[in-house]
């Protein structure tokens, strides 16, 4: 990819806009862990151009840090001295660290600010976004002005009906991709952002593209029960002296998606009021272990997806918060024998017609009592692992959607008749015409 206005990497310690200190405290420690090395080995490492390494080892040859071994042309080949070893020895008891070299927080903050951008959201994207699912013109055209609104996005409706699925999807109708530092300086402390779980670098990165910088899809971050407040601050790891970005920082540019929202161990109000600030004004606050606290903007769109009663989740000061608040509703008939023919189709499974009107009857009797996109899909997953057992074709008819039923869906009513038949054995086992045959004893 040819360069097209991303940041060059840095010809000069003083281009970094981080503090000259830090880079050579940074390349100590990573010369200690490497022992015999070099500028090129260490300018891979750290992140840094072969010019600004070259820079550091000169003014560390100066400082008699490091002894030159030798050339090999222009690389330098060196080690540290005993007094280059203590002060890494030194370093290293603050901080592990020996990777990337960060970028400066106001570089960080600027370049987040360049890369806001509302998607280019119309009927025909959105419906281009979710064209792997089943989903109604009514919630495509819900979705997509609430995509376009500024503040956070509301989910709610009974389970199964494909919340998640939904809120998962919405960063497709971006296309653009975005910068991702590796790390950030703030008052010479290292906070790393870049994570390969969530983050994904597009291939190839730009050519002369500064290494401490990744280009990437825009992040698509999915949280649910185990958020817990310490996620949404910056995480001190004493082990290797380095702070872990926040959540919303890890999705600055794209969507941060809170799944079974009223499930986590923090109360719904408590996380809302938590970043009421920075849906309102767009920007976030942070703080180092010391008190040292500092902004950053918080561009993400946050969505919230919930399967519990709206009612239980807070009043209505809580929802006037929140813009757009979303039904994703069970599904029609219609709807359903689509999920059913692309999930039969999935998993190479023929099925006998008439099959979808009994699986829908049986999904109202003894399912949710209406149509759910989540239950094709099960069916056939369970259909697939009968038909293997028994060594029968993949076919789904009547008598299988009954087999299926009978192993996927809860009998509370036949569970309570096998516990009556229980008791009433128990009963007759103890009865009194039985008693004496318990105790008798046994003829030799």
């Amino acid at each position: 990819m040819e360069y097209d206005g991303w940041p060059r990497a840095p010809r000069t310690i003083d281009e970094l806009g981080i503090p000259s200190a830090l880079v050579q405290d940074l390349t100590l420690r990573r010369a200690l862990f490497e022992g015999r090395t070099s500028t090129v080995r260490l300018s891979e490492g750290l992140n840094l151009s072969l010019a600004v390494m070259t820079g550091v080892i000169e003014e560390l040859r100066d400082l008699r840090l490091i002894d030159l071994l030798g050339l090999n042309g222009r690389d330098y080949i060196f080690e540290l001295t005993e007094l280059g070893r203590d002060n890494a020895r030194e370093r290293m008891g603050l901080c592990r660290y020996a990777g990337s070299a960060p970028v400066s927080v106001r570089d960080y903050n600027a370049m987040i600010k360049a890369q806001q951008a509302p998607p280019p959201v119309t009927h025909e994207s959105m419906r281009a976004a979710f064209g792997d699912l089943v989903v109604s013109d009514r919630l495509i055209d819900e979705l997509g002005p609430a995509l376009l609104t500024e503040g956070a996005m509301f989910l709610y409706g009974p389970p199964g009906t494909g919340k998640t699925s939904v809120a998962e999807r919405l960063i497709r109708t971006h296309s653009d991709p975005v910068l991702v530092p590796r790390t950030v300086e703030v008052d010479s402390q290292i906070i790393t952002v870049f994570d390969p779980v969530i983050h994904v670098p597009v291939s190839p990165q730009p050519r002369d593209l500064d290494p401490r910088w990744v280009l990437c899809r825009r992040p698509s971050v999915v949280v649910g029960g185990e958020l817990t407040p310490s996620m949404m601050d910056l995480t001190y790891e004493a082990s290797n002296g380095v702070y872990l970005a926040p959540i919303q920082m890890q999705a600055n540019n794209g969507l941060l998606v809170i799944d079974d929202f009223g499930r986590q161990t923090v109360q719904p109000e408590a996380l809302l009021n938590r970043w009421i600030v920075p849906l309102d004004r767009r920007v976030d606050y942070l703080s180092l272990s010391y008190g040292v606290r500092f902004e950053i903007p918080f561009d993400v769109k946050v969505v919230f997806s919930t399967n519990l009663d709206p009612a239980s989740l807070g009043d209505e000061a809580f929802y006037r918060r929140i813009q757009n608040k979303i039904l994703v509703s069970s599904i029609s008939d219609v709807e359903f024998d689509t999920v059913l023919q692309h999930a039969a189709h999935g998993h190479g499974i023929t099925i006998v017609p008439g099959t979808e009107e009994h699986l829908r009857q049986v999904s109202r009797d003894l399912g949710d009592g209406d149509l759910r996109p989540y239950l094709p899909k099960e069916v056939c997953k369970i259909l697939r692992a009968v038909c293997e057992y028994n060594n029968t074709p993949l076919i789904l008819d009547r008598e299988s959607v009954d087999r299926v039923a009978s192993i996927y869906f809860t009998r509370a009513g036949t569970l309570r008749s096998a516990e009556a038949e229980t008791a009433a054995a128990a009963g007759a086992f103890n009865a009194p015409e039985l008693g004496g045959m318990a105790g008798s004893e046994t003829p030799n």
